[in-house]
């Protein structure tokens, strides 16, 4: 269970997408005031304070009231221009949650301090988050930034880390490799199945013990399947039967390739202690 601070940090979240909805529940219930949230869209804004109907939303930019915090909870390219056209008060510490975009995003605003919480989990509506296990990243350009943003993050997580805007991009790319890549692999695999009037069912077990696979040693290591074996007659039958949907024929050529070219060098032998 995270830790509620003796001194709570009040909050203002901008935003009200996926992940501002899921922090905003998670904030409250951490015991961090939420004073207020803004979005551009009012019925977003109060689609996502439905639950948490103590948390006003705010009419605009330009008149936020005083936080200790200001969480903009935005798609990446929104960041700026918010920021270009919020007025927040002098000294405030403002920061963002996205992965790729770096500290520096805050340097053209010397009125405020600039901070990062980027919580590394996918968010989707109805879905339950268990926020003590999500590594919450953070960074500041201040140490007392830093320190209020520990405060506030060790109060949701269990596993708060100090990263780099450099680290912090090469974590959100290994993410979408991760996460969203496998995703859309998925929906291929469940279309395919669909497409010939099988149940979605007869795949759950080979993704678990795939993804239980990777989760218990390097997953180079773990590489099975046609491509690795180079079987040109298995191959081409998949290719042929791809043929009515080109693009995923096209991928399936291409991931075979990386597997081939993977298992010919090094890192198909990497092991968790180099």
């Amino acid at each position: 269970m995270s830790t509620i601070l003796k001194q709570p940090a009040q909050v203002v979240l901008i935003g009200a997408g996926k992940v501002a909805s899921h922090l905003l529940l998670a904030l409250l219930q951490a015991g961090q005031p939420v004073l207020g949230l803004w979005s551009r869209s009012r019925t977003s804004a109060e689609a996502a304070t439905a639950a948490a109907p103590e948390v006003p939303v705010l009419s605009n930019l330009q008149e936020l009231p005083p936080a200790d915090i200001y969480v903009l909870a935005l798609p990446d390219a929104a960041v700026p221009e918010v920021l270009a056209a919020a007025r927040f008060p002098a000294g405030a510490l403002v920061v963002h949650t996205a992965g790729a975009l770096p500290l520096s995003v805050f340097m053209a605003y010397p009125n405020i301090r600039g901070g990062v919480l980027y919580p590394l989990q996918t968010f989707s509506p109805g879905r339950h988050i268990e926020w003590a296990t999500v590594p919450l990243c953070l960074e500041a350009a201040d140490a007392a930034g830093l320190a209020t943003l520990r405060q506030l993050a060790h109060s949701l997580s269990q596993d708060v880390r100090e990263l780099s805007s450099a680290q912090r991009l090469q974590l959100h790319m290994a993410a979408v490799w991760v996460s969203n890549f496998p995703n859309h692999l998925l929906g291929i695999g469940h279309a395919l199945l669909g497409g010939a009037g099988l149940p979605w069912e007869l795949l759950h077990p080979l993704i678990r013990e795939t993804l239980d696979k990777a989760l218990s040693q390097p997953p180079f290591t773990a590489q099975t399947g046609p491509a690795l074996r180079h079987d040109a007659v298995t191959l081409a039958r998949h290719e042929a039967a791809l043929a009515e949907h080109p693009a995923w024929q096209a991928l399936y050529r291409q991931l075979t390739a990386s597997i081939q070219a993977v298992a010919a060098t090094p890192l198909a032998n990497n092991r968790a202690d180099k």
